[in-house]
């Protein structure tokens, strides 16, 4: 697609020309309630949906709600979720009627459903992450709806998400997309818990910083952590390292993209990031899984700074069982995370090479050696 203009505006995100290709992530305490589907509420969103498409949006959809619906149909305990085996079972009979469900409603508006489900590796591993890619792309040109949910009838808590905001946000960015929408349980991101007195509803985020995380920590006394407000911070940094635009908006309106969009335009909207780098190195520093950690010095650190590959004379620990190829997290010794990269060594050459000088490597390993550690090739800067 054309590069569209940056989204600068919670309006915008209606405006097909700003925003030609849109996902929407829905959740599940929003379309079911009690075990049963909010047909109603759903039918509105449906409606808002067909608007779209008929000024010229395309749109992708993340919905939850199979394990909430499986769980009704099957009477099971804590809305499925008592054990993993209990979450899978649920997922596998609430996925046929969570898609049912969406291809009914879409094609009274004459618009066909596609179902995709996908695992964290379906998004984390390359060849994979393309397929996915390449199957929304022929899905839109079609003209098709993709619906697109976790997995979770297959997926254990090594290959899960854990939560639909992230992987709105790595669809996103599958998707090529210009914006995703989060709609929540709240109007947006407050300063504070938003049912304490005097809290402040923040309409724009330039940049997610420390002082915006901290709105979203159990320190700030939100309480909206881990699962809530701090899983959508997340997934606003990787939208925004893929140069898209997040809103975080209440869907438990009617019609809540008009809400979120229209003259009163109520929510959060986090501005797009540069595009810095290309495809690869966004999806990249998008990963939500990585092997391990590499921890530098503060020469190796100013010299990332500058562009430079990392050699092992900077490298002061490693840790993970990671090999050559992997991605690993890179950050100082403080714990400030500054970069995501593919390693070109295993963890235990890495350990061996720590702080030793290029001309030593041969020795050390028995091998000529790599140029890098990370090569800046392979590596974004976060």
């Amino acid at each position: 697609m054309d590069a569209a203009p940056p989204i600068t505006s919670l309006a915008e995100l209606a405006d097909p020309a700003r925003c030609p290709r849109l996902v929407i992530k829905v959740g599940s305490a929003l379309l079911v309630e009690r075990g049963a589907p909010r047909r109603g509420w759903l039918t509105g969103l449906v409606q808002e949906i067909a608007a779209a498409r008929g000024r010229g949006q395309q749109v992708v959809v993340v919905s939850s709600g199979a394990i909430a619906l499986g769980a009704g149909r099957l009477g099971l305990a804590k809305g499925g979720r008592a054990t993993l085996a209990d979450a899978q079972a649920a997922a596998a009979v609430g996925q046929i009627a969570l898609a049912g469900l969406w291809a009914e409603l879409l094609g009274q508006r004459g618009i066909t459903a596609a179902q995709l489900l996908l695992t964290l590796d379906d998004l984390e591993i390359r060849p994979r992450y393309l397929n996915a890619a390449a199957t929304l792309a022929r899905l839109l040109e079609t003209g098709a709806v993709p619906v697109v949910n976790e997995n979770d009838s297959v997926a254990t808590e090594e290959i899960r998400f854990g939560d639909n905001d992230r992987l709105a946000a790595r669809v996103a960015q599958a998707a090529g997309a210009n914006a995703v929408v989060l709609l929540s349980d709240v109007d947006g991101l407050y300063d504070r818990n938003p049912v304490l007195a005097g809290a402040r509803l923040i309409p724009l985020v330039r940049r997610v910083t420390p002082d915006i995380r901290a709105m979203a920590s159990g320190a700030s006394a939100s309480g909206l952590g881990s699962g809530g407000m701090a899983a959508k911070l997340e997934a606003a940094m990787i939208a925004s390292r893929a140069g898209m635009a997040m809103a975080i908006g209440n869907g438990a309106h009617a019609l809540p993209l008009a809400r979120l969009t229209g003259a009163a335009a109520l929510g959060t909207l986090f501005l797009a990031g540069p595009r810095r780098h290309g495809a690869r190195k966004a999806w990249l520093g998008g990963r939500l899984r990585l092997k391990g950690a590499l921890t530098i010095d503060a020469g190796a650190a100013a010299a990332l700074a500058r562009g430079a590959s990392l050699l092992a004379a900077g490298v002061t620990a490693a840790d993970g069982a990671f090999g050559r190829g992997d991605a690993v997290a890179i950050h100082t010794a403080e714990g400030r995370l500054l970069a995501h990269g593919l390693v070109e060594y295993d963890a235990g050459e890495c350990l061996r090479l720590a702080g030793r000088h290029s001309s030593e490597h041969a020795a050390i390993l028995g091998y000529a050696p790599r140029s890098a550690v990370v090569h800046r090739d392979h590596m974004v800067l976060l």
